[in-house]
Parts: structure tokens; C-alpha cells; sequence
């Protein structure tokens, strides 16, 4: 499927280009916007034909990159402005992995990383400002980053570097689909990205099945008997320790309740901006029947401690410590969490589904459930232009994107991590399976490489009946919002009010979910809060890009 929309993703570039550079509502396009559009058109083409042209070229020493280690004769150092890794116990820049790719390379890190969970906060400023030393810098993830960052004027064009990057370029050409969602209005590209997979371990509602199996019920599929099963898991002693008063019925991080419950209610909160059958687009969060019901849902939750006082602070290591101590039943989470951060850590479980924390079906209300998918491109990351080594930088990042590399990345190293069969397939080692082990490693080291990754490694790794459950779950993925080129004019908008939008909506979502504001009384202020930080103005972006979108696939 994605192959057959490679062309239209390319045709959505141009009408985007041409049809997008104009007055929104349909007024007339001024001149600037014109020119800028038709100046994209003829740079696009110079970027095919830079990959089509593409060859190993001499850098200033004289030394010729072919894609393979070393990049150079000379050695050198990299700066490094990335990301922590999402695991308390893992220092990145110290991975094997990691290091691992710098040695080959020939050149030594120099890494200045940020708190995983404040890196956007801490590095935005930085890069609006242009205000750092480091030779190559993670984008953070959120927002539209070819636009943002790239105003800035931070960013070398990496397509003017491609005869440095002979393992980038024949992935663009491989990849048209990425390829049109990397390039910038301008024509140029200027990040190479890790990916994610975008149908397979998402996250997922799961339940401890000995705590269901003790209940007597299977795996609720609508948000009633799941009400049902959290009063039964609050009022008995799941545990059998003689204590029917510490179960807590369901421990999940306030991030995934929009993933969790908004689909029942026929809402893409993830997403957060959504189209109907007729391609009519609505931001969800505005929503005055179904986003209010959404609410009133989670606040009755919240009433009868069902959900918990304090579960705005929830977090991914106080789940598992519980799960540990056995002393709740629901959790929701990336699917990579079911085997291997949440059923390994029960006391009594002994590598079945039986005995583990099991992935099941979406909840249903009024509108049938579903989950939420991801986009496929992740983790990109540019080069400064003010760096003193950029050619060298280039050259790092495209060997750091290698198929050598990412076969690191996915696998660790051979007799260490996994061992190659007879047949050829691979399979982890026992200290592989061991997922903190492996993390310390630097499996996948996205926070700080352009790292893909790979369902195939992933099936190997996870527990048997897992991955028969991530290929069962595979049918509920719905994908998210596409991710559509967006006009400069466009992204301003967006980037000029959709802060004040977010900032409004997570405050008012835990007032009215904590009962510090009544949804009959409030929820229509709420709403008009809303129009009064221009939300029509953004929503009119989004219709256009979509209507572009749609008319492509025709």
C-alpha cells in the first residue's frame, strides 16, 4: 500500500506547492506566495536530480567516502545536541552500541543530551534562536519541524552534501513516500530520520489475566463491563494477601488516557485533528457532544477512585513497581511494555499469556474503538550550519543511517546479543532477553542515531504469545492524522496559536476530569475559550491541507 501511494504523496508535494501557497479561505494568492511556490517546484526537482546524481566524492583532506567505515583518514570529534534516554538506568552516550558507531567511523562523540521528558522545552528556544555549538542536532519530535526549525536558518540543505551521502540517497530513492514528507517548501532536505513501525506494537489496553481469570470474566470490549470489572478489581482481594484495600484497579500514565478511552467516543485524540466521511475536518478537542461525554466518562472514573487521585503523576517506573508488587490489574501502554517491562515483573509469571499482562481488543462506547497508529518517520536529525566539521557531520549521519548500523541498532552484536541459526534467521541470547540489559546496550538508540525499527527483531524478542497478540491487534490500528505538506503561511498559523490551544485544553481536561469545574456549568466556556484562541483559523489550515490531500488520492 505504501508503494502505491508513493506517486500520489509526490503529485500531494506539488499541489501543495501550488494550490496551498494561496489565501486559505480562497482569496487571491499575492505575489510572495507565488514565487516561493514556483521557486519550490524547480528546487524539488533539483533534489531528484541530486539523488539521481549522487556520487562518492573527495572531502577537503582528499579522503573518498564510499558509505562504509571509516568516514575519514583524519579523525575529528562530533558534538552531539540529543536526547536522554527514556530509561532512568541507561546513559546513551556511554552504549556499546553507540560507541560502537563512532569508533567505526573514525571520529570521537561528544554528546550534550537533554532530560528525555523536558527535550523539546529545553532544546526549542536553542534552536529558534540558532544558539548552539553542536555539529548535529535532534529535532524534537512534536510540532512541524520542516518548517519550524528550518526558518531558523540552522540547517545545512543536506541535498547539497549528497555525493557525502551515498547510503541516504539510494534510501530517498527507495522511499519516495519519506522522501516527500522530508522535503521542505523551499525543495531542499535538510534531516535524516529514524522510523517508527506504524502498525505494529502500539499502544495497547492490557489486563493482568490472573486477575481476570480470578474475576471470572474475559477481556471487556465496552467501556460498561469495563467500569464493571475496575469495581470488582477495587473491592476484592486480587491478590490474595489478606488486604482488600491496596488493589489499585488501574494504573496508567495521564498521556495514553486520550489513546485509551477517546476512541469510544468516536474521538482521534491523539491525533487531535480529525476528518468525517465526508472530509469535513474537526479539532476533537472541540467537540461539544462527544469530547464533553469523554469527560464525564473520566470524571466518574475519578469519583469513585477508579481512576486515581494523583494520575497526572503517574509514571511509567510507578507502574511497574506496582505490577511488581501485584497490586493492580489495567495498564495501557506501548505494546513493547507487555512482556517485556510489565509481565516480566509480576512475581508468578512463568513466560505463558496465562500468568502475564495481555494485550487485548480497544473499548467501544456509543462509536466502535480503535487505536491509533503513528506515522512512520521519527527521531530526525540535522546538521548545524555554523559547524566547523560539516562535511564531516554529513557524512557521520549518513553511516550512522547504514543498513550496517541499523542491523546494531535492531540486533546488538552477534554472540553477545543474538546468534545466527542454520537457516539463517537470528535469535536474541539469554542476556538478550533481558530487556533492561539490552536497553544499557543501546538497543534502538533513537534519543541520539537516526534508528529504525524493525517488527522482524522486535517478534523475535518479545515473548511468543506476544507477538501473536501484536499481529491480533494489528486489525484495530486506524492511522493517524497524515502527515501533509504544509505551506509556510500555513505552518505560522498553526505555530502561532496551536501553543495557547494545547496549553488550554490539558488545564481545562484535568479541571473538569477532577471535578475543579463542572461540565455543565463550565464546558460551554470551554468551548467558546477555544474560538477565542482562533481555533477556526487553524482548523481552516488543517481543511486545506486536507482537501489537498483528498484530491490527490483522486
Amino acid at each position: 500500500m505504501k508503494r502505491r501511494i508513493a506517486f500520489i504523496l509526490s503529485v500531494i508535494m506539488t499541489v501543495g506547492l501550488i494550490a496551498g501557497c494561496g489565501d486559505t479561505a480562497g482569496g487571491s494568492t499575492d505575489g510572495a506566495d507565488t514565487a516561493t511556490g514556483t521557486s519550490a517546484l524547480a528546487d524539488t526537482t533539483q533534489v531528484d536530480n541530486a539523488i539521481e546524481n549522487a556520487s562518492a566524492a573527495e572531502d577537503s583532506s582528499g579522503y573518498l567516502y564510499t558509505g562504509e567505515a571509516p568516514i575519514t583518514q583524519d579523525g575529528g570529534t562530533i558534538k552531539i545536541l540529543a536526547q536522554e534516554s527514556n530509561y532512568a538506568n541507561v546513559d546513551i552516550s556511554k552504549a556499546p552500541i553507540v560507541l560502537k558507531v563512532f569508533e567505526e567511523a573514525g571520529v570521537e562523540p561528544d554528546f550534550e543530551l537533554k532530560d528525555y521528558d523536558k527535550y523539546e522545552t529545553l532544546v526549542a528556544p536553542v534552536l529558534s534562536s540558532a544558539d548552539t555549538d553542536a555539529d548535529i542536532i535532534k529535532i524534537p519530535d512534536s510540532g512541524d519541524p520542516n518548517q519550524v526549525y528550518i526558518k531558523s536558518g540552522l540547517f545545512v540543505p543536506l541535498d547539497e552534501y549528497f555525493d557525502y551521502m551515498p547510503n541516504y540517497t539510494k534510501w530517498l530513492a527507495a522511499n519516495p513516500v519519506e522522501k516527500a514528507e522530508l522535503t521542505a517548501e523551499d525543495g531542499h532536505i535538510y534531516y535524516v530520520p529514524g522510523l517508527n513501525v506504524a502498525d505494529d506494537y502500539q499502544p495497547c489496553l492490557m489486563y493482568n489475566q490472573v486477575w481476570l481469570d480470578k474475576a471470572g470474566v474475559s477481556a471487556p470490549d465496552n467501556l460498561d463491563d469495563f467500569v464493571d470489572l475496575l469495581r470488582y478489581f477495587k473491592d476484592n482481594d486480587m491478590n490474595d494477601n489478606g488486604d482488600t484495600s491496596d488493589e489499585i484497579p488501574m494504573s496508567i500514565m495521564a498521556e495514553f488516557l486520550p489513546y485509551m478511552f477517546g476512541p469510544a467516543f468516536g474521538l482521534d485524540l491523539v491525533s487531535g485533528f480529525q476528518a468525517d466521511k465526508d472530509g469535513k475536518v474537526t479539532y476533537a478537542y472541540a467537540d461539544a457532544e462527544n469530547y464533553k461525554k469523554y469527560l464525564e466518562f473520566l470524571n466518574g472514573l475519578y469519583a469513585e477512585g477508579l481512576l486515581e487521585s494523583d494520575y497526572t503523576t503517574v509514571d511509567r517506573d510507578m507502574v511497574i513497581d506496582r505490577i511488581s508488587k501485584d497490586l493492580t490489574g489495567v495498564a495501557f501502554d506501548f505494546s513493547w511494555a507487555m512482556s517485556m517491562m510489565y509481565s516480566n515483573v509480576l512475581p508468578y509469571y512463568d513466560g505463558t499469556a496465562a500468568t502475564a499482562f495481555v494485550g487485548v481488543a480497544p473499548l467501544s462506547g456509543e462509536q466502535k474503538g480503535f487505536y491509533v497508529g503513528r506515522n512512520s518517520l521519527a527521531g530526525m536529525f540535522g546538521v548545524n550550519i555554523n559547524s566547523d566539521e560539516i562535511e564531516l557531520a554529513v557524512k557521520f549521519l549518513d553511516y550512522a543511517m547504514s543498513d550496517h548500523c541499523q542491523d546494531y541498532y535492531q540486533w546488538g552484536f552477534e554472540g553477545e546479543s543474538y546468534t545466527v541459526n542454520a537457516d539463517g534467521s537470528r535469535q536474541y541470547t539469554e542476556q538478550g532477553n533481558d530487556n533492561d540489559w539490552l536497553q544499557a546496550l543501546g538497543i534502538n538508540p533513537a534519543f541520539v542515531l537516526p534508528a529504525d525499527q524493525s517488527v522482524e527483531a522486535t517478534d523475535i524478542l518479545v515473548a511468543d504469545w506476544h507477538a501473536q497478540i501484536n499481529r491480533d491487534l494489528r486489525q484495530y490500528i486506524k492511522d493517524p492524522w497524515p502527515a501533509i505538506y504544509a505551506t509556510s503561511k500555513e505552518s505560522d498559523t498553526v505555530n502561532l496559536y496551536m501553543d495557547d490551544i494545547q496549553n488550554l485544553v490539558n488545564t481545562e481536561a484535568s479541571a473538569f476530569i477532577k471535578g475543579e469545574k463542572n461540565l455543565d456549568a463550565d464546558f460551554d466556556a470551554y468551548i467558546t475559550s477555544l474560538e477565542d484562541l482562533n481555533l477556526a483559523e487553524v482548523t481552516e489550515v488543517k481543511q486545506a491541507q486536507y482537501d489537498r490531500y483528498l484530491k490527490a488520492l483522486e
